[in-house]
């Protein structure tokens, strides 16, 4: 019983959203079990998909909050 854990960031793909949709979770688990079915050769009915969505203040990278990150990338290229 394959189980695969996706993690999204809670800011949206699109401008104006303030998460991933109901379409786009519907797609990420369409595409995730046909992947897990097509590679580990297991039925859709024993695969689970799990979407976590993270709140943009709970992760970071380069020691800093992915915000705060984010924005001295940008001015560092502007």
């Amino acid at each position: 019983m394959p189980i695969v854990t996706i993690q999204v960031t809670r800011e949206g793909t699109r401008p104006g959203t303030t998460s991933v949709t109901s379409e786009e979770k519907a797609a990420l688990i369409k595409s995730a079990s046909e992947l897990l079915r097509d590679v580990l050769n297991k039925p859709l009915e024993s695969i689970f998909v799990v979407i976590e969505e993270v709140d943009t203040d709970n992760w970071g990278w380069g020691g800093l909050p992915a915000l705060d990150f984010r924005k001295r990338r940008a001015a560092a290229a502007g």
